[in-house]
Protein backbone atom coordinates (compact mmCIF):
# COMPACT_ATOMS: atom_id res chain seq x y z
CA UNK A 1 0.00 0.00 0.00
CA UNK A 2 0.81 3.84 -1.10
CA UNK A 3 1.25 6.06 1.83
CA UNK A 4 -0.07 9.68 0.00
CA UNK A 5 2.57 11.30 2.50
CA UNK A 6 5.58 9.99 1.53
CA UNK A 7 7.54 12.05 -0.45
CA UNK A 8 8.03 10.57 -4.11
CA UNK A 9 11.92 11.41 -4.24
CA UNK A 10 12.20 9.32 -7.59
CA UNK A 11 9.10 11.33 -9.51
CA UNK A 12 10.25 14.75 -8.14
CA UNK A 13 14.08 14.01 -9.06
CA UNK A 14 12.17 12.87 -13.16
CA UNK A 15 10.73 16.25 -13.04
CA UNK A 16 12.91 18.27 -12.19
CA UNK A 17 14.76 18.18 -15.75
CA UNK A 18 11.28 19.10 -17.70
CA UNK A 19 10.98 22.04 -15.20
CA UNK A 20 14.57 23.32 -16.58
CA UNK A 21 13.84 22.44 -20.33
CA UNK A 22 10.71 24.12 -20.22
CA UNK A 23 12.66 27.28 -18.64
CA UNK A 24 15.27 26.98 -20.86
CA UNK A 25 12.77 26.91 -23.86
CA UNK A 26 10.81 30.32 -22.61
CA UNK A 27 13.87 32.54 -23.51
CA UNK A 28 14.09 31.03 -26.67
CA UNK A 29 10.59 31.67 -27.70
CA UNK A 30 10.99 34.84 -26.44
CA UNK A 31 14.32 35.46 -28.42
CA UNK A 32 12.33 34.72 -31.36
CA UNK A 33 9.75 36.90 -31.20
CA UNK A 34 11.97 39.52 -30.59
CA UNK A 35 14.55 38.90 -33.42
CA UNK A 36 12.24 38.57 -35.51
CA UNK A 37 11.66 42.07 -35.82
CA UNK A 38 15.09 42.34 -36.73
CA UNK A 39 15.08 39.56 -39.36
CA UNK A 40 15.50 39.98 -42.85
CA UNK A 41 13.37 38.55 -45.16
CA UNK A 42 10.84 39.16 -47.83
CA UNK A 43 8.64 40.92 -45.53
CA UNK A 44 11.05 43.21 -44.83
CA UNK A 45 13.83 43.32 -46.83
CA UNK A 46 13.03 47.11 -47.72
CA UNK A 47 13.79 48.01 -44.33
CA UNK A 48 17.66 49.15 -42.96
CA UNK A 49 19.38 46.97 -40.82
CA UNK A 50 22.60 49.60 -40.19
CA UNK A 51 22.01 52.61 -37.92
CA UNK A 52 22.06 55.63 -40.32
CA UNK A 53 23.60 58.90 -38.45
CA UNK A 54 21.81 61.76 -38.68
CA UNK A 55 24.11 64.10 -40.72
CA UNK A 56 23.64 61.27 -43.33
CA UNK A 57 20.56 61.00 -43.24
CA UNK A 58 19.94 64.43 -43.84
CA UNK A 59 22.57 64.68 -46.31
CA UNK A 60 21.15 62.18 -48.77
CA UNK A 61 17.52 63.12 -48.34
CA UNK A 62 17.26 67.00 -46.86
CA UNK A 63 16.94 68.52 -50.58
CA UNK A 64 14.74 65.91 -52.27
CA UNK A 65 12.29 65.83 -49.13
CA UNK A 66 12.03 70.26 -49.27
CA UNK A 67 11.62 70.13 -53.29
CA UNK A 68 8.78 67.43 -52.74
CA UNK A 69 6.75 69.21 -49.78
CA UNK A 70 7.39 72.62 -51.81
CA UNK A 71 5.70 70.80 -55.06
CA UNK A 72 2.78 69.42 -52.79
CA UNK A 73 2.87 72.71 -51.28
CA UNK A 74 1.20 74.42 -54.60
CA UNK A 75 -0.44 71.49 -56.11
CA UNK A 76 -1.71 69.80 -53.00
CA UNK A 77 -5.23 70.82 -51.58
CA UNK A 78 -4.44 68.76 -47.85
CA UNK A 79 -0.73 70.11 -48.13
CA UNK A 80 -1.95 73.73 -48.71
CA UNK A 81 -4.63 73.39 -45.90
CA UNK A 82 -1.98 71.56 -43.41
CA UNK A 83 -0.09 74.74 -43.84
CA UNK A 84 -2.74 76.87 -43.33
CA UNK A 85 -3.63 75.69 -39.94
CA UNK A 86 0.13 76.02 -38.97
CA UNK A 87 -0.08 79.58 -39.74
CA UNK A 88 -3.78 79.97 -37.86
CA UNK A 89 -2.99 77.76 -34.88
CA UNK A 90 0.78 78.15 -34.16
CA UNK A 91 0.85 81.91 -34.48
CA UNK A 92 -2.97 82.68 -34.87
CA UNK A 93 -4.33 86.34 -36.13
CA UNK A 94 -3.06 88.07 -33.59
CA UNK A 95 0.03 87.17 -32.95
CA UNK A 96 1.96 86.15 -30.01
CA UNK A 97 1.73 88.80 -27.65
CA UNK A 98 4.37 90.67 -24.88
CA UNK A 99 3.59 90.24 -21.48
CA UNK A 100 6.51 92.49 -19.68
CA UNK A 101 6.28 91.22 -16.14
CA UNK A 102 8.84 93.71 -14.40
CA UNK A 103 8.80 93.73 -10.69
CA UNK A 104 9.70 96.42 -8.32
CA UNK A 105 11.86 95.55 -5.11
CA UNK A 106 8.81 93.96 -2.71
CA UNK A 107 7.65 91.55 -5.75
CA UNK A 108 4.64 93.68 -7.16
CA UNK A 109 4.53 93.91 -10.72
CA UNK A 110 5.58 97.56 -12.19
CA UNK A 111 2.69 98.22 -14.51
CA UNK A 112 3.93 101.36 -15.08
CA UNK A 113 7.41 100.06 -17.05
CA UNK A 114 5.93 96.63 -18.32
CA UNK A 115 3.50 98.91 -20.27
CA UNK A 116 6.24 100.93 -21.14
CA UNK A 117 8.07 97.99 -23.05
CA UNK A 118 4.99 96.43 -24.12
CA UNK A 119 3.92 99.68 -26.32
CA UNK A 120 7.56 100.34 -27.84
CA UNK A 121 7.99 96.92 -28.72
CA UNK A 122 4.33 96.93 -30.24
CA UNK A 123 5.68 100.22 -32.30
CA UNK A 124 8.60 98.28 -33.15
CA UNK A 125 6.48 95.44 -34.59
CA UNK A 126 5.30 97.45 -37.20
CA UNK A 127 5.87 96.04 -40.76
CA UNK A 128 8.23 99.23 -41.40
CA UNK A 129 10.59 98.78 -38.73
CA UNK A 130 10.87 95.20 -38.41
CA UNK A 131 11.34 94.10 -41.51
CA UNK A 132 14.42 95.33 -43.35
CA UNK A 133 12.04 95.41 -46.77
CA UNK A 134 9.60 96.99 -44.73
CA UNK A 135 6.76 94.30 -46.22
CA UNK A 136 6.00 92.03 -43.11
CA UNK A 137 5.22 93.17 -39.43
CA UNK A 138 6.52 90.67 -36.52
CA UNK A 139 3.55 88.66 -36.59
CA UNK A 140 3.83 88.32 -40.62
CA UNK A 141 7.33 86.91 -39.96
CA UNK A 142 6.47 84.65 -37.38
CA UNK A 143 3.79 83.21 -39.36
CA UNK A 144 7.06 82.81 -42.15
CA UNK A 145 8.92 81.12 -39.56
CA UNK A 146 6.12 78.71 -38.68
CA UNK A 147 5.52 78.08 -42.29
CA UNK A 148 9.26 77.57 -43.17
CA UNK A 149 9.25 75.17 -40.74
CA UNK A 150 6.78 73.07 -41.74
CA UNK A 151 7.36 72.99 -45.16
CA UNK A 152 11.31 73.64 -45.22
CA UNK A 153 11.79 71.64 -42.04
CA UNK A 154 13.11 74.64 -40.73
CA UNK A 155 13.75 78.57 -40.57
CA UNK A 156 16.66 81.28 -40.79
CA UNK A 157 16.36 85.03 -39.89
CA UNK A 158 19.02 87.04 -40.00
CA UNK A 159 19.29 89.98 -37.21
CA UNK A 160 20.36 93.14 -38.72
CA UNK A 161 21.75 95.75 -36.98
CA UNK A 162 22.41 99.30 -38.14
CA UNK A 163 21.63 103.02 -36.91
CA UNK A 164 20.30 103.56 -40.01
CA UNK A 165 17.86 101.08 -39.71
CA UNK A 166 15.05 102.67 -38.01
CA UNK A 167 15.33 104.19 -34.21
CA UNK A 168 16.06 100.82 -32.55
CA UNK A 169 18.72 99.38 -35.22
CA UNK A 170 17.68 96.35 -35.33
CA UNK A 171 15.52 94.80 -38.10
CA UNK A 172 14.50 91.15 -39.32
CA UNK A 173 16.02 89.45 -42.23
CA UNK A 174 13.87 86.38 -43.84
CA UNK A 175 16.75 83.86 -45.25
CA UNK A 176 15.73 80.86 -47.82
CA UNK A 177 17.09 77.90 -45.48
CA UNK A 178 18.06 76.39 -49.00
CA UNK A 179 20.37 78.80 -49.87
CA UNK A 180 22.62 77.42 -47.18
CA UNK A 181 23.89 74.62 -49.04
CA UNK A 182 23.45 71.01 -46.76
CA UNK A 183 25.94 69.47 -49.48
CA UNK A 184 28.31 71.25 -48.06
CA UNK A 185 31.01 69.29 -45.87
CA UNK A 186 34.45 69.75 -44.88
CA UNK A 187 37.14 69.40 -41.73
CA UNK A 188 40.19 70.24 -41.05
CA UNK A 189 39.74 74.09 -41.04
CA UNK A 190 42.06 76.25 -39.06
CA UNK A 191 41.60 76.03 -35.35
CA UNK A 192 40.06 72.62 -35.36
CA UNK A 193 36.70 73.86 -37.11
CA UNK A 194 34.62 72.33 -39.83
CA UNK A 195 31.49 72.22 -41.95
CA UNK A 196 28.74 70.15 -41.84
CA UNK A 197 25.62 70.66 -44.13
CA UNK A 198 26.38 74.63 -44.71
CA UNK A 199 27.24 75.45 -41.15
CA UNK A 200 30.53 76.26 -39.98
CA UNK A 201 31.10 74.92 -36.20
CA UNK A 202 33.84 75.07 -33.72
CA UNK A 203 35.96 72.10 -32.27
CA UNK A 204 33.46 71.99 -29.66
CA UNK A 205 30.38 71.73 -31.94
CA UNK A 206 29.10 75.37 -31.82
CA UNK A 207 27.77 77.34 -34.88
CA UNK A 208 30.19 80.08 -35.64
CA UNK A 209 28.72 81.04 -38.89
CA UNK A 210 26.98 79.79 -41.58
CA UNK A 211 27.28 80.07 -45.60
CA UNK A 212 25.24 81.63 -48.09
CA UNK A 213 25.33 81.05 -52.11
CA UNK A 214 26.02 84.48 -53.54
CA UNK A 215 26.64 84.92 -57.56
CA UNK A 216 28.96 88.24 -56.55
CA UNK A 217 33.01 86.52 -56.35
CA UNK A 218 33.40 89.76 -55.26
CA UNK A 219 31.43 89.51 -51.80
CA UNK A 220 32.15 86.27 -51.42
CA UNK A 221 33.96 84.48 -48.02
CA UNK A 222 34.21 80.88 -48.89
CA UNK A 223 34.39 79.21 -51.88
CA UNK A 224 33.49 75.37 -52.22
CA UNK A 225 33.02 73.11 -55.48
CA UNK A 226 33.57 76.37 -57.84
CA UNK A 227 30.42 78.52 -55.98
CA UNK A 228 30.92 81.01 -53.86
CA UNK A 229 29.56 81.76 -50.37
CA UNK A 230 28.99 84.15 -47.89
CA UNK A 231 30.18 83.80 -43.80
CA UNK A 232 27.40 85.26 -41.87
CA UNK A 233 28.12 85.04 -38.21
CA UNK A 234 26.06 82.61 -36.30
CA UNK A 235 24.92 84.91 -33.69
CA UNK A 236 23.84 87.02 -36.03
CA UNK A 237 21.23 84.27 -37.40
CA UNK A 238 18.35 82.86 -35.69
CA UNK A 239 18.06 79.17 -36.92
CA UNK A 240 14.72 77.02 -35.83
CA UNK A 241 14.00 73.06 -36.18
CA UNK A 242 12.23 70.65 -34.52
CA UNK A 243 14.60 67.90 -33.78
CA UNK A 244 14.16 64.32 -34.94
CA UNK A 245 17.75 62.50 -34.58
CA UNK A 246 20.14 63.28 -32.16
CA UNK A 247 23.11 64.85 -33.37
CA UNK A 248 20.81 66.68 -36.53
CA UNK A 249 21.78 69.94 -38.07
CA UNK A 250 19.28 70.73 -40.32
CA UNK A 251 15.71 70.19 -39.98
CA UNK A 252 13.01 68.00 -42.20
CA UNK A 253 10.03 68.74 -43.60
CA UNK A 254 7.14 68.33 -40.84
CA UNK A 255 5.30 66.58 -44.09
CA UNK A 256 7.96 64.07 -44.64
CA UNK A 257 6.10 61.33 -43.78
CA UNK A 258 3.06 62.33 -45.34
CA UNK A 259 5.03 63.54 -48.53
CA UNK A 260 4.03 59.89 -50.20
CA UNK A 261 0.88 59.52 -49.32
CA UNK A 262 -0.57 62.05 -50.20
CA UNK A 263 0.98 62.53 -53.70
CA UNK A 264 -0.89 58.82 -54.14
CA UNK A 265 -4.01 59.68 -52.70
CA UNK A 266 -3.84 62.69 -55.06
CA UNK A 267 -3.03 60.96 -58.05
CA UNK A 268 -5.83 57.70 -57.26
CA UNK A 269 -8.06 60.78 -57.28
CA UNK A 270 -7.11 62.13 -60.44
CA UNK A 271 -7.33 58.93 -62.13
CA UNK A 272 -10.72 58.28 -59.93
CA UNK A 273 -12.04 61.52 -61.88
CA UNK A 274 -10.94 60.98 -65.22
CA UNK A 275 -12.54 57.77 -65.02
CA UNK A 276 -15.94 59.23 -63.54
CA UNK A 277 -15.59 62.04 -66.55
CA UNK A 278 -15.70 59.27 -69.27
CA UNK A 279 -18.21 57.39 -67.44
CA UNK A 280 -20.63 59.95 -67.51
CA UNK A 281 -20.06 59.96 -71.33
CA UNK A 282 -21.60 56.96 -71.89
CA UNK A 283 -19.56 56.06 -74.78
CA UNK A 284 -19.38 53.24 -77.07
CA UNK A 285 -18.38 51.31 -80.71
CA UNK A 286 -20.15 50.40 -83.96
CA UNK A 287 -19.46 47.23 -85.31
CA UNK A 288 -20.21 45.31 -88.41
CA UNK A 289 -21.88 42.00 -88.94
CA UNK A 290 -20.22 39.18 -90.34
CA UNK A 291 -20.34 39.83 -94.27
CA UNK A 292 -21.75 43.37 -94.22
CA UNK A 293 -20.03 46.44 -94.15
CA UNK A 294 -17.75 48.49 -96.59
CA UNK A 295 -15.90 46.26 -99.22
CA UNK A 296 -12.10 45.62 -98.94
CA UNK A 297 -10.79 47.64 -101.60
CA UNK A 298 -12.84 50.90 -99.76
CA UNK A 299 -11.33 49.90 -96.47
CA UNK A 300 -8.25 52.68 -96.89
CA UNK A 301 -10.70 55.19 -97.99
CA UNK A 302 -13.70 54.78 -95.50
CA UNK A 303 -13.81 56.87 -93.04
CA UNK A 304 -14.51 56.19 -88.63
CA UNK A 305 -18.19 56.17 -87.74
CA UNK A 306 -19.22 59.43 -85.62
CA UNK A 307 -22.23 59.96 -83.55
CA UNK A 308 -23.43 62.59 -81.54
CA UNK A 309 -26.64 61.95 -79.24
CA UNK A 310 -28.50 64.50 -78.18
CA UNK A 311 -30.48 63.13 -74.76
CA UNK A 312 -33.79 61.69 -75.21
CA UNK A 313 -32.80 61.07 -78.93
CA UNK A 314 -32.06 58.15 -81.03
CA UNK A 315 -30.75 57.56 -84.73
CA UNK A 316 -31.40 54.33 -87.50
CA UNK A 317 -28.27 52.33 -88.19
CA UNK A 318 -27.40 51.38 -91.62
CA UNK A 319 -28.53 47.39 -92.27
CA UNK A 320 -25.47 45.38 -90.34
CA UNK A 321 -24.33 48.03 -88.41
CA UNK A 322 -24.90 47.87 -84.04
CA UNK A 323 -23.83 49.73 -81.51
CA UNK A 324 -22.01 48.28 -78.77
CA UNK A 325 -21.81 50.52 -75.50
CA UNK A 326 -19.00 50.90 -72.94
CA UNK A 327 -19.88 51.68 -69.75
CA UNK A 328 -17.66 51.90 -66.74
CA UNK A 329 -18.44 51.61 -63.78
CA UNK A 330 -15.54 53.01 -61.09
CA UNK A 331 -15.19 54.98 -59.37
CA UNK A 332 -17.71 53.31 -57.37
CA UNK A 333 -18.00 52.56 -53.57
CA UNK A 334 -14.20 51.99 -52.45
CA UNK A 335 -13.40 55.34 -53.85
CA UNK A 336 -14.87 57.29 -49.85
CA UNK A 337 -13.18 54.28 -47.78
CA UNK A 338 -10.01 54.64 -49.86
CA UNK A 339 -9.66 58.05 -49.38
CA UNK A 340 -10.65 58.45 -45.35
CA UNK A 341 -8.06 55.60 -44.77
CA UNK A 342 -5.74 57.89 -46.87
CA UNK A 343 -6.18 60.98 -44.91
CA UNK A 344 -6.16 59.51 -41.40
CA UNK A 345 -2.73 58.68 -41.84
CA UNK A 346 -1.64 61.55 -43.47
CA UNK A 347 -3.63 63.64 -40.33
CA UNK A 348 -1.29 61.44 -37.95
CA UNK A 349 1.70 61.87 -39.52
CA UNK A 350 1.46 65.84 -39.51
CA UNK A 351 -0.18 65.72 -35.97
CA UNK A 352 -3.26 67.10 -36.87
CA UNK A 353 -7.33 65.83 -36.18
CA UNK A 354 -8.43 63.96 -39.22
CA UNK A 355 -12.00 65.59 -39.17
CA UNK A 356 -9.94 69.08 -39.39
CA UNK A 357 -7.93 68.06 -42.21
CA UNK A 358 -10.07 66.14 -44.27
CA UNK A 359 -12.91 68.92 -43.52
CA UNK A 360 -15.40 65.87 -42.79
CA UNK A 361 -17.75 65.77 -39.72
CA UNK A 362 -19.99 63.23 -40.94
CA UNK A 363 -20.37 60.27 -38.59
CA UNK A 364 -18.80 62.58 -35.39
CA UNK A 365 -20.35 63.16 -32.30
CA UNK A 366 -19.81 65.65 -29.03
CA UNK A 367 -16.66 63.16 -27.42
CA UNK A 368 -14.50 61.89 -29.84
CA UNK A 369 -14.79 65.62 -31.64
CA UNK A 370 -13.52 67.07 -28.34
CA UNK A 371 -11.04 64.55 -28.02
CA UNK A 372 -9.75 65.26 -30.89
CA UNK A 373 -9.73 68.84 -30.89
CA UNK A 374 -8.05 68.99 -27.70
CA UNK A 375 -4.95 66.58 -28.46
CA UNK A 376 -4.50 68.53 -31.51
CA UNK A 377 -4.75 71.86 -29.40
CA UNK A 378 -1.76 70.49 -27.21
CA UNK A 379 0.38 69.59 -30.17
CA UNK A 380 -0.46 73.18 -31.40
CA UNK A 381 0.46 74.57 -27.95
CA UNK A 382 3.85 72.92 -27.68
CA UNK A 383 4.82 74.04 -31.23
CA UNK A 384 4.04 77.60 -29.66
CA UNK A 385 6.81 76.92 -26.92
CA UNK A 386 9.31 75.84 -29.64
CA UNK A 387 8.49 79.02 -31.82
CA UNK A 388 8.87 81.19 -28.72
CA UNK A 389 11.88 79.62 -27.75
CA UNK A 390 13.74 79.19 -31.14
CA UNK A 391 12.55 82.72 -32.31
CA UNK A 392 11.07 84.91 -30.19
CA UNK A 393 13.26 84.69 -26.91
CA UNK A 394 16.29 85.42 -29.10
CA UNK A 395 14.34 88.46 -30.62
CA UNK A 396 13.69 89.82 -27.61
CA UNK A 397 17.19 89.32 -25.94
CA UNK A 398 18.47 91.39 -28.70
CA UNK A 399 15.84 94.07 -29.42
CA UNK A 400 15.81 95.19 -25.44
CA UNK A 401 19.38 96.50 -24.97
CA UNK A 402 19.19 98.81 -28.10
CA UNK A 403 15.09 99.97 -26.97
CA UNK A 404 16.73 100.89 -23.58
CA UNK A 405 19.60 103.07 -25.00
CA UNK A 406 17.12 104.19 -27.50
CA UNK A 407 14.91 105.59 -24.76
CA UNK A 408 11.54 103.66 -24.03
CA UNK A 409 9.06 106.41 -23.03
CA UNK A 410 6.59 106.19 -19.80
CA UNK A 411 3.08 107.49 -20.39
CA UNK A 412 2.84 110.25 -18.22
CA UNK A 413 5.84 110.78 -16.98
CA UNK A 414 6.34 114.26 -18.71
CA UNK A 415 8.93 112.51 -21.13
CA UNK A 416 10.64 110.31 -18.91
CA UNK A 417 12.55 106.87 -19.72
CA UNK A 418 13.04 103.47 -18.68
CA UNK A 419 16.69 103.75 -16.94
CA UNK A 420 19.13 101.42 -18.85
CA UNK A 421 21.08 100.17 -16.04
CA UNK A 422 17.82 98.02 -15.22
CA UNK A 423 17.95 95.61 -17.74
CA UNK A 424 18.06 92.68 -15.58
CA UNK A 425 14.69 94.22 -14.03
CA UNK A 426 13.43 94.31 -17.69
CA UNK A 427 14.32 91.34 -18.89
CA UNK A 428 11.32 89.18 -16.93
CA UNK A 429 8.80 89.11 -19.38
CA UNK A 430 6.04 86.17 -20.90
CA UNK A 431 4.40 85.31 -23.79
CA UNK A 432 0.70 84.72 -24.82
CA UNK A 433 -0.19 82.88 -27.80
CA UNK A 434 -3.39 82.18 -29.36
CA UNK A 435 -5.94 79.96 -27.18
CA UNK A 436 -9.53 78.80 -28.28
CA UNK A 437 -12.95 78.81 -27.44
CA UNK A 438 -14.08 75.69 -26.20
CA UNK A 439 -15.92 72.99 -27.96
CA UNK A 440 -18.84 73.66 -25.57
CA UNK A 441 -18.50 77.19 -24.03
CA UNK A 442 -21.32 76.47 -21.71
CA UNK A 443 -20.06 74.05 -19.81
CA UNK A 444 -16.97 75.02 -19.86
CA UNK A 445 -17.32 78.70 -18.43
CA UNK A 446 -19.67 76.89 -15.46
CA UNK A 447 -16.62 74.59 -15.32
CA UNK A 448 -14.00 77.42 -15.03
CA UNK A 449 -16.28 79.63 -12.87
CA UNK A 450 -16.42 76.35 -10.39
CA UNK A 451 -12.65 75.53 -10.05
CA UNK A 452 -12.27 79.56 -9.13
CA UNK A 453 -14.77 79.01 -6.46
CA UNK A 454 -12.81 75.99 -5.49
CA UNK A 455 -9.19 77.67 -5.90
CA UNK A 456 -8.59 74.67 -8.06
CA UNK A 457 -7.06 77.84 -10.57
CA UNK A 458 -6.64 81.83 -10.05
CA UNK A 459 -9.15 84.09 -12.12
CA UNK A 460 -5.57 85.09 -14.29
CA UNK A 461 -4.99 81.45 -15.09
CA UNK A 462 -8.20 80.70 -16.49
CA UNK A 463 -7.69 84.16 -18.74
CA UNK A 464 -4.34 83.27 -20.03
CA UNK A 465 -6.15 79.40 -21.07
CA UNK A 466 -8.98 81.76 -23.33
CA UNK A 467 -5.97 83.43 -24.51
CA UNK A 468 -6.29 86.88 -22.66
CA UNK A 469 -3.83 89.19 -20.44
CA UNK A 470 -5.34 89.86 -16.81
CA UNK A 471 -4.07 93.27 -16.40
CA UNK A 472 -5.58 93.96 -19.45
CA UNK A 473 -8.80 92.68 -18.23
CA UNK A 474 -8.68 94.22 -15.00
CA UNK A 475 -8.41 97.41 -16.18
CA UNK A 476 -11.01 97.33 -18.67
CA UNK A 477 -13.47 95.99 -15.91
CA UNK A 478 -12.08 99.01 -13.68
CA UNK A 479 -12.57 101.35 -17.10
CA UNK A 480 -16.09 99.91 -17.21
CA UNK A 481 -17.86 100.14 -14.21
CA UNK A 482 -16.57 103.86 -13.40
CA UNK A 483 -17.27 104.93 -16.72
CA UNK A 484 -21.07 103.51 -15.94
CA UNK A 485 -21.22 105.30 -12.37
CA UNK A 486 -19.93 108.64 -14.32
CA UNK A 487 -22.59 108.41 -16.76
CA UNK A 488 -25.31 108.55 -13.70
CA UNK A 489 -25.64 104.86 -13.11
CA UNK A 490 -26.21 103.96 -9.30
CA UNK A 491 -23.07 102.09 -7.85
CA UNK A 492 -25.50 99.58 -6.55
CA UNK A 493 -27.06 98.75 -10.38
CA UNK A 494 -23.45 98.90 -12.05
CA UNK A 495 -22.61 95.99 -9.73
CA UNK A 496 -25.51 93.79 -9.74
CA UNK A 497 -24.96 94.37 -13.22
CA UNK A 498 -21.54 93.48 -13.80
CA UNK A 499 -22.37 90.10 -11.89
CA UNK A 500 -19.72 90.76 -8.95
CA UNK A 501 -19.00 93.22 -6.16
CA UNK A 502 -15.98 95.37 -6.92
CA UNK A 503 -13.15 93.13 -5.81
CA UNK A 504 -11.29 95.59 -2.66
CA UNK A 505 -7.87 94.78 -0.74
CA UNK A 506 -9.08 91.41 0.93
CA UNK A 507 -10.10 89.95 -2.55
CA UNK A 508 -9.16 86.61 -3.12
CA UNK A 509 -7.31 88.14 -6.48
CA UNK A 510 -3.87 87.45 -7.18
CA UNK A 511 -1.09 90.34 -6.02
CA UNK A 512 0.64 91.31 -9.03
CA UNK A 513 -2.21 90.69 -11.54
CA UNK A 514 -4.37 94.06 -10.43
CA UNK A 515 -3.75 97.19 -11.99
CA UNK A 516 -1.31 99.14 -9.68
CA UNK A 517 0.55 102.03 -9.54
CA UNK A 518 4.70 101.90 -10.32
CA UNK A 519 7.15 103.56 -9.66
CA UNK A 520 8.20 106.59 -11.71
CA UNK A 521 11.38 105.28 -13.56
CA UNK A 522 12.52 108.91 -14.74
Amino acid sequence: MINPFKRQRPTEQASQPNRASRMRQIPRALARTLLGQARADRLSGDLPTVPVPADQFVDKNQRALVARSRHLLLTNDYARGFVRKVRQNVVGRKGIALQAQAKDADGSLDERANDAIEADFSKWCDRKVCDVTGRRSFRQLLSRAAEDAAINGEFMFRIVRGRDLNPWGIAIQVLDPQRCPVEVNEDRLPGGQFIRQGIKYNRLGRAVGYLFGTLDPSESDYRFGGRNFVEVPADEVVHGFLEDLVGQRRGLPWMVTAVLRMHHLDGFEKAALVNARVSAAKGGFFEWEEGMGPADEEEDEHEPLYMDADPGSYQELPPGLKFRGWDPQFPSGELAPFSKQSLRGIATGLGIDYPTLANDLEGVNFSSLRHGVLESRDAWMDLQEWLIEQLLEPVFEAWLPRALLKGIPVAGANGATLRAERIEKYREHAWQGRRWDWVDPDKDSKTAARDIANKIKSPSQVIRERGGDPRTVWRQWASDRQAMIDAGIPEELVDATLGNPTMNSGSSTPQGETAGEASNEG
